[in-house]
């Protein structure tokens, strides 16, 4: 009976320690990374849009665009679906994939990144193989919309 009780016990623990463990597990929004952010410090900016690909597979993959002004690049200035443009498949727990488009025979460039702060005004992430290179972004709202 004593040894029946230890094992409960220990089986108890063992549960909590468990499901603590999964509330530090981070939950992040698609919605909430939606939208138009620039680097800090930097006039590089990317927006990712609610415009789906057609792929059909989930998570779904939805398009992007990123730009540097200081390059004198603008956004009006990039080819749909070409240089500039991006596909990327965004997971709650931060996995951010993006799939970087190119004009030059449709080649297609794969950045696999994860999200380490996303919050209604800020947006961190870095790169999943090279942990070091961490981007910051504000989110801006003071232009418009796709």
């Amino acid at each position: 009976m004593k040894r029946a009780i230890r094992l409960l016990v220990v089986f108890l623990a063992a549960g909590m320690g468990l499901s603590s463990c999964q509330q530090n597990v981070p939950s992040y929004r698609l919605s909430d990374l939606q939208g138009l952010w620039q680097e800090i410090n930097t006039e590089h900016f990317v927006r990712f849009t609610t415009e789906k690909s057609e792929e059909e597979i989930l998570p779904p993959f939805f398009y992007g665009r990123e730009w540097d002004e200081g390059d004198d690049v603008y956004e009006e200035d990039l080819k749909p679906y070409g240089n500039g443009w991006f596909k990327y498949q965004f997971q709650s727990t931060g996995d951010l994939k993006e799939i970087h488009l190119m004009d030059n025979g449709g080649a297609e460039i794969p950045k696999i990144y994860v999200v380490s702060k996303l919050t209604g005004t800020e947006l961190e992430y870095y790169d999943k193989e090279r942990k070091q290179l961490t981007f910051s972004f504000e989110r801006i709202t003071e232009r418009s919309s796709e």
